[in-house]
């Protein structure tokens, strides 16, 4: 029987309405990688981890082009880089390398596709950061791309292109996802404080210009018209930056908090940043009850003097980084810790 005018009319209804409703965080989520080799078994751990906010995978296990800046610089629009032993270096044209990172990347979409029909709702992907991305990237004499600002302009438009080619594909894959674009910079730290060493070792590279860095991140951002959230399991996160490029949360280790990062996270949450606390060991480590491994949590709301109300709404749990170098059992253990920690920080804020 066909669809009548008012079923179709209730029908369009409900889908605008999701697309203009307020962003529903899920409780908890991934950070990025997961171990082993197998692109199934990663999306069915890391769709069936978190029902709520599943994410796509990433297996740097499998080699060159699957790590981090591998995948990223396989979605790089115009240009690509190969493999030397120093690291990935500029190419003039796509290689093995890129294609390798490329058919991955494919690979673990067509499993994120199965393990995701019929789902509605945030669903995170990640990829590597302009400043991360311009730290690892050699040029072709051998020095990193953070030396050049026009090569770190360049190397940010690129990306940009990539990232609205690749978050298009996503979306034909999963239409019911409401995507959360994940940058991961664990660099950026080092690139504002001029800790980024040159390729002899001796030196390092000038400092980035803080405004520099915060129109770079607002470029990428605005290829994707969800929500960006920046990953860094670094020390001294710059929340306030971050905040100022204009991101709608920030993914962190949670341990690595020091007093003097509470001011900016007080203001961070008032302004309605999501925090993505990382609190679950990333490496195979004895786990706490659920409740313990967010006392801390519970803990800093109180000292900022949060209302505890807001905590389910304002933070969504995370491992402390990617699960990489995590035993297979571990990582789901740890997933699946998160999700009940989530539990237990809605159920139990005070």
């Amino acid at each position: 029987m066909s669809e009548t005018n008012d079923e179709k009319n209730a029908e369009h209804s409900a889908e605008h309405s999701t697309e203009n409703a307020p962003f529903a965080w899920g409780p908890a989520t991934g950070v990025g990688s997961l171990p082993g080799g197998d692109a199934r078994e990663a999306a069915r751990t890391a769709t069936g981890s978190f029902e709520g906010f599943p994410f796509l995978p990433e297996l740097p296990a499998r080699g060159p082009g699957a790590d981090m800046i591998g995948r990223t610089i396989g979605m790089l629009v115009e240009m690509y880089a190969h493999v030397e032993p120093s690291g990935w270096r500029v190419s003039d044209r796509p290689g093995r390398d890129t294609r390798r990172a490329r058919s991955w990347l494919g690979e673990d979409l067509d499993a994120l596709e199965e393990f995701t029909q019929g789902y509605r709702g945030p669903l995170k992907v990640q990829a590597v950061g302009p400043w991360t991305l311009a730290a690892a990237l050699e040029l072709r004499g051998g020095e990193a791309a953070l030396g050049d600002l026009g090569a770190c302009r360049d190397l940010a438009g690129s990306l940009a292109e990539g990232l609205r080619d690749h978050l298009a594909e996503l979306r034909k894959r999963v239409p019911g996802a409401r995507v959360v674009l994940q940058l991961d910079e664990p660099s950026l730290t080092a690139v504002l404080r001029g800790h980024v060493r040159t390729a002899s070792g001796y030196r390092t590279h000038r400092a980035v210009d803080r405004q520099v860095v915060e129109s770079a991140l607002r470029e990428v951002s605005a290829v994707h018209d969800g929500p960006v959230v920046v990953h860094s399991c670094a020390p001294d996160v710059p929340f306030a930056l971050l905040r100022r490029a204009g991101v709608a949360g920030v993914s962190f280790d949670f341990s690595l908090l020091t007093e003097r990062d509470e001011d900016s996270i007080g203001e961070a949450v008032e302004s309605g940043t999501i925090l993505f606390a990382g609190v679950v060991p990333s490496a195979d480590a004895p786990l706490s009850d659920p409740g313990g491994s967010v006392m801390g949590v519970r803990t800093l709301w109180r000292r900022l003097g949060l209302n505890p109300g807001t905590l389910a709404e304002s933070v969504v749990i995370t491992p402390t980084c990617g699960l990489a170098g995590a035993s297979p059992a571990y990582a789901r253990a740890a997933l699946a810790h998160c999700a009940r920690a989530a539990r237990s920080l809605a159920d139990n804020p005070e």
